[in-house]
């Protein structure tokens, strides 16, 4: 067992993507809302689909909010212009959004949860974010990717990809990457030869290279089908919060609960999940232990969780008492005590709803203190 190895793979998704444009029409509805009110309660949807926006939900807040006009900017800023895609930023929008149920709103006014459910932050030391590799390097790519199509580096690119990275472990350990996947879009003027050899050189060997890893161009899948011209929603439809994997560990480690975008921080399955995050991941930057996993559950209307546990899978390089006193006085994970603590009534989720939530120092969740 001393040379047992396996096999992860995570992906990650473009700004582009259907279902990443209706997280970030949600989350920027989120923003704009609590940069009018810093207690406004928000829990929006969107689905695109072709030549079609559709936003709905409750929203309850002291402010005046143009949802269609919030909608057509986001649109326009990933790059939806081009009317042979048949959805763009003109693309007519229904609206659909009423004030929040008074069942709910009543747990929240006495600073409890506003949403029931369990949840789960991981850190361990692959990377230097103190994220697992997979996710890291599929969400680096996918960056890039968006980076060279909106500098137009490679112009012939359209909105919308994927990435997947395949990791050989060693004894626990990243060994090598043994392949790389995009999906890119491109105008149909370019043979796909051109794509890869492009997107190789521009895009995969330089991401790797960060990370110290490099694969032949061999090994690189472009466009599995070996065509991919028309992307966006008139090619997929897209809803909001269909990415939770890409969102948080690339499937590496659990998660519960339900998605973030489109919540405002009351949501416990949004604020609880960057609680826990933030805990495992101190605890980690710490070197208590090497590798950890926090546990929160709450009910709707609970001030404090109902459950509360410390996974370090035994890599744990102190007793367990100071672990648990560690974690303590580091976070209230009270309902009130969380929003508090890491300052979460504020406008700063539109970042979060492309490359993941976690694993970037913009956030206050991935502070170390």
């Amino acid at each position: 067992m001393a040379n047992a190895s396996y096999f992860f793979t995570s992906e990650s998704v473009c700004s582009g993507h259907p279902d990443k444009i209706c997280d970030q029409i949600s989350d920027a509805i989120v923003d704009e809302v609590l940069r009018q009110d810093n207690y406004g309660r928000v829990a929006v949807e969107t689905l695109v689909t072709k030549n079609r926006v559709v936003i709905a939900g409750e929203v309850t807040a002291d402010a005046r909010v143009n949802y269609e006009k919030i909608a057509r900017n986001q649109i326009k800023r990933l790059g939806y212009t081009d009317e042979s895609l048949e959805f763009t930023y003109s693309s007519p929008i229904n609206v659909l959004i009423h004030t929040q149920s008074p069942d709910i709103a009543r747990g929240i006014k006495m600073q409890g949860a506003g949403d029931q459910g369990m949840m789960f932050g991981f850190a361990c030391r692959e990377t230097e974010e103190l994220m697992p590799l997979p996710i890291m390097l599929a969400h680096r790519l996918a960056m890039q990717l968006d980076k060279i199509r909106e500098n137009k580096i490679l112009p012939y690119l359209r909105p919308d990809g994927k990435t997947q990275v395949t990791i050989e472990y060693k004894n626990a350990k990243p060994y090598k990457v043994s392949s790389v996947v995009l999906a890119a879009p491109h105008r149909e003027t370019v043979e796909l030869i051109q794509v890869k050899h492009d997107l190789f050189k521009k895009v995969v060997a330089p991401i790797l290279a960060e990370f110290g890893f490099k694969i032949k161009e061999k090994n690189l899948v472009v466009n599995g089908t070996g065509v991919w011209h028309k992307s966006g929603p008139a090619a997929d439809t897209g809803v909001t919060g269909r990415k939770i994997i890409v969102d948080t560990y690339g499937g590496y480690a659990r998660i519960g609960g339900g998605c973030f975008s489109g919540k405002d921080p009351t949501k416990v399955d949004r604020s609880a999940a960057y609680a826990a995050r933030f805990l495992a991941k101190n605890i980690v930057a710490d070197r208590l232990a090497d590798k950890v996993e926090i546990i929160l559950a709450y009910f709707i209307g609970a001030k404090k969780p109902i459950m509360q546990e410390i996974n370090t899978f035994q890599t744990t390089r102190v007793k367990e008492n100071i672990i648990k006193g560690f974690v303590s006085d580091l976070l209230d994970t009270s309902v009130e005590g969380i929003l508090k603590g890491l300052n979460l009534r504020r406008p700063i989720y539109l970042p979060t709803a492309a490359y993941g939530h976690f694993g970037r120092s913009i956030f206050p969740w991935e502070k170390i203190i």
